[in-house]
């Protein structure tokens, strides 16, 4: 198949009808709101390319600089998407250079100066393109492995655009953008369908890559109070648990909530809901850096501390008790006050499994509320013990 120009259009008319197509249904099934700029992008360049094309036939519906600084809106959908995709505010000179551009496009007649005209629409797309590469690098290797290649493709393309600026002044370089002639315009219509599979292969790629992610989450996450889950935590716990040593122990706290039936029969499944999004925010505000906290089931928490001692664990079940105590004294009114009972166990050896120490928790706090509830019962089975701490 011979690379001339009609051939190279319709291979670009093509892909980018294509990748338009399935980046909007993509956003009809994932609401990612960054797949509609992009699937605008895609459908921008092929109207353009349609419109160059129908001039090549002799169907001269508008100037060819229209078609071609289509380009230039196109990448800046792309821009947009991207700035969406990354949660990147643009400023306002970004849009206004766009409106600006496309105004000009529109003027009636074929614009004059083509290497000037050439010129600023390359500059234009090298610097959105580049721009968007900016903002997922910004990013790192948070994105994934679909933003990454993205990033060097959008940055290839940006540089590609401006070394195409330059060589628009280079002494006897051949430019007929009007016939689609020239040795810049046929490599531009080749790197432009190199690009195009690319960049759709890209976008795909990344916006996969953060659904997937979303659903590890969901997965991961107890749907009321958005803590981790058991299975999380059994997938999560044990790179803390082989870190105790006797210079750092690590520590389980096991938390449960006196009289939580109390809450429900009384004022409703509805505030004993609220109840347990309360006091998981309380966790998370508590939280030590390096700790994990999750939901067992029910009324039922459990944190798991590293470099922890007896006196890091009082405190923080007592602020929790406190804190806890005056939320419910306030917000319900029970026969019998809501407070949290603590089990909790202190360890200078990794324990055999989290299901072990979970259930040496669990002891501790039994004895929690068989000595009157709203207490801490620790625990320390570290060398330096000096017997259970009770408060």
């Amino acid at each position: 198949m011979a690379l001339d120009a009609p051939t190279m259009l319709t291979l670009t008319l093509a892909l980018a009808a294509a990748a338009a197509l399935y980046l909007a249904i993509e956003w009809r099934t994932v609401r990612e709101p960054s797949l509609r700029f992009w699937s605008l992008g895609f459908a921008t360049i092929t109207l353009g390319s349609t419109l160059a094309l129908l001039r090549g036939s002799g169907l001269l519906l508008i100037g060819i600089w229209f078609a071609n600084g289509l380009l230039v809106v196109a990448h800046g959908f792309f821009l947009v998407g991207v700035a969406l995709f990354t949660g990147t505010r643009l400023s306002r000179a970004w849009y206004l250079t766009l409106v600006a551009w496309l105004a000009l496009l529109l003027l009636p007649g074929e614009q004059a100066w083509p290497k000037i005209m050439l010129l600023v629409n390359s500059l234009l797309v090298a610097l959105l393109t580049l721009r968007a590469g900016v903002l997922l690098r910004a990013h790192g290797g948070s994105l994934g492995a679909g933003a990454a290649q993205l990033r060097y493709v959008l940055l290839g393309h940006g540089l590609f655009y401006l070394v195409k600026a330059a060589l628009a002044f280079v002494p006897g370089t051949l430019i007929d953008l009007a016939a689609f002639r020239g040795e810049i315009i046929q490599i531009s219509l080749v790197e432009g369908v190199m690009a195009i599979m690319l960049i759709a292969l890209s976008m795909t790629g990344t916006v996969r890559y953060r659904r997937e992610k979303r659903i590890e989450r969901l997965a991961a996450r107890d749907p009321l109070t958005t803590l981790y889950n058991r299975r999380a935590l059994e997938a999560r716990a044990p790179h803390l648990l082989k870190d105790a040593s006797p210079t750092r122990p690590g520590a389980l706290l096991l938390i449960d909530i006196d009289n939580f039936k109390l809450v429900n029969d009384l004022h409703g499944h509805t505030a004993g809901d609220r109840l347990l999004v309360a006091l998981s925010e309380m966790i998370r505000s508590l939280l030590p850096e390096g700790a994990l906290a999750a939901r067992l089931g029910g009324d039922e928490f459990v944190i798991v501390l590293r470099n922890a001692s007896s006196g890091r664990i009082a405190q923080l079940g007592d602020v929790l008790r406190q804190r806890f105590h005056e939320a419910t004294s306030q917000a319900f009114a029970t026969p019998e006050a809501v407070t949290l009972s603590i089990g909790a166990n202190l360890y200078d050896q990794p324990p055999a499994s989290l299901a072990a120490l979970i259930e040496q928790g669990d002891m501790a706090l039994y004895e929690s509320k068989r000595g009157g509830r709203n207490s801490i019962r620790l625990v320390d089975r570290t060398l330096a013990s000096d017997g259970p701490l009770q408060s």
